[in-house]
C-alpha cells in the first residue's frame, strides 16, 4: 500500500535549519496510510526530521541534496524498466545515492522481501502498516548511524589495501642493493611529499656486476601519484636488468628511453636519471646525467663540491639522443652523494628562497667536519633540511650514498 505524505513544501517551511532530511520515495501521495506527524519524529541531535517526496526516481535526483542523510523508498514502486527484479528500483537508488542511508518500505507480510533489500544494501525494512513517529525516528537514527559505521569500515578496508599498495609499490622504488664482493659502504634514504598518500616517482638503485664494478643510480619521474610510481619501478627494474645484462652508457639510457615511452601514460611524462659507474678499484667514475642534478662528492683533504652539470636531456624528451659520459676522478677515500631535486628545492625559513644545490653542500659539507657519515649523515641532511623548511616537504626525496 503506498504511503500519503504532504509536500515538500508543506512540511520544510517550518522546520528550522540544520535538522536531518528524510527523502521518501512513493508511488502514490494520496493513498490511504499517512506518514508519521513530523512533531513525533526527531533526529539524533533533538532537532526535527525535514520530510521530502517523490513519485519516481527523477524527481528523487532533484530532490537529492547533500542534507538528506536518509532514504525511505516503497519497494511497491514501478520500476521504470518494467524489469521482473522486485528490487531493481532498490538497487537503482543505491547507486544514485551511495552516501544516504536507505530504508525500505515493504508490506506486513512480506519480511522476507525486506530482508532482501538489507542484502541488497539498504540499512533496514520497515512494515508500512506500523509505521508511527516513534518507530520511523528510531529507524531513521539507526540507519544513519549503521550507515556512517559502514563508510567508516570501508574507509578503513581502502586504507589497509592502500598501505598494502604503498609497500608493494615502496619495495619496488626502493630496492635491497645488490653489492656481494664489494668494498664500498651503502646508505639510501626516501621520504615521500606530504601532499600524496602514495609514493612519488622517485626511485634508485645499486649493482655490482661480476667484472667488479659497482654501478648506482637515481631517478625521478615527473608527477606524483601511483601511475608515476608505477613508472619509476618499472624503470628501476629495467635498469637492474639491462646493468646486469651488460649495457651501459647510451645503449642502457636510449633501451630506458623505449621503455619510458611505451609505458607512459602521457606523451609529456618524463624521467631524469643520474648513472654512476664506479670502477672495481673504487678510484674512479664514469658519470652520466639525463636531466638530473649532479651528484655530491667529498674527496678526503678536499672540501665538498657538486660535480660538474654535464650530460644529456631528461629521458622520453628527445628521440635519439646523447649522454655524455663524463670521467670522474674519486681518489681513495671518498663519499658521492647520489639525490632528487626535492632535497633541494625546499624552502630556507619564511621566505621564498630555495636551498639549492650550494646550500646543501654547505650543509653536507658541515656535517662531514662534525664526523657525520653513512646513515647518519643522511639522517641529518633530512632532519635539517625539513627544519629549514618549516616541516614535511612538498615534493618527495630520495638520496643514496657510497662511501670508500
Amino acid at each position: 500500500m503506498p504511503v500519503s505524505v504532504p509536500r515538500p513544501a508543506e512540511r520544510t517551511a517550518a522546520l528550522p535549519d540544520g535538522g536531518l532530511t528524510l527523502l521518501v520515495i512513493e508511488n502514490d501521495p494520496a493513498g490511504s496510510l499517512s506518514m508519521p506527524d513530523v512533531a513525533e519524529m526527531t533526529s539524533a541531535s533533538g532537532k526535527p526530521v525535514r520530510i521530502r517526496t517523490a513519485r519516481n526516481l527523477t524527481e528523487a535526483e532533484r530532490l537529492l541534496t547533500p542534507d538528506v542523510q536518509c532514504i525511505l523508498l516503497d519497494l511497491a514502486l514501478p520500476t521504470a524498466d518494467g524489469t521482473a527484479d522486485e528490487l531493481a528500483t532498490l538497487r537503482q537508488v543505491l547507486r544514485l545515492a551511495p552516501r544516504q542511508a536507505v530504508l525500505a518500505l515493504t508490506a506486513q507480510g512480506d519480511a522476507e522481501r525486506g530482508a532482501e533489500a538489507v542484502r541488497v544494501g539498504a540499512q533496514d525494512y520497515l512494515f508500512r502498516d506500523e509505521l508511527d513517529g516513534r518507530v520511523l525516528s528510531r529507524a531513521i537514527r539507526y540507519a544513519v548511524e549503521r550507515k556512517r559505521a559502514d563508510c567508516a569500515q570501508r574507509q578503513l578496508t581502502e586504507s589497509f589495501l592502500h598501505a598494502q599498495e604503498n609497500a608493494r609499490l615502496e619495495r619496488g622504488l626502493l630496492p635491497t642493493p645488490l653489492l656481494a664482493g664489494s668494498e664500498l659502504r651503502f646508505a639510501a634514504r626516501y621520504r615521500p611529499g606530504r601532499s600524496r598518500a602514495l609514493l612519488g616517482g622517485d626511485f634508485y638503485d645499486t649493482v655490482r656486476t661480476p667484472d667488479g664494478t659497482v654501478h648506482a643510480m637515481i631517478g625521478d619521474v615527473c608527477g606524483h601519484g601511483p601511475d608515476e610510481a608505477a613508472l619509476g619501478v618499472e624503470l628501476r627494474i629495467a635498469w637492474r636488468t639491462l646493468t646486469l645484462a651488460g649495457l651501459s652508457g647510451d645503449r642502457l639510457l636510449s633501451t630506458l628511453q623505449q621503455v619510458l615511452e611505451h609505458e607512459r601514460s602521457d606523451e609529456e611524462i618524463f624521467a631524469t636519471l643520474c648513472t654512476v659507474d664506479i670502477a672495481p678499484h673504487g678510484r674512479s667514475a664514469a658519470l652520466r646525467l639525463a636531466g638530473h642534478p649532479a651528484p655530491l662528492l667529498a674527496a678526503a683533504g678536499e672540501p665538498a663540491r657538486l660535480l660538474p652539470q654535464y650530460g644529456g636531456p631528461a629521458l622520453g624528451l628527445l628521440p635519439q639522443t646523447h649522454w655524455p659520459c663524463l670521467d670522474v676522478q674519486l681518489g681513495d677515500s671518498w663519499s658521492l652523494m647520489l639525490y632528487t631535486d626535492g632535497l633541494i628545492e625546499g624552502r630556507v625559513g619564511d621566505d621564498a628562497r630555495r636551498l639549492g644545490q650550494e646550500g646543501m653542500v654547505e650543509m653536507v659539507a658541515r656535517q662531514l667536519k662534525e664526523g657525520l657519515r653513512g646513515e647518519e649523515l643522511l639522517d641529518a641532511t633530512v632532519a635539517e633540511v625539513h627544519a629549514l623548511n618549516g616541516g614535511e616537504l612538498t615534493d618527495d626525496l630520495a638520496m643514496v650514498l657510497l662511501d670508500r
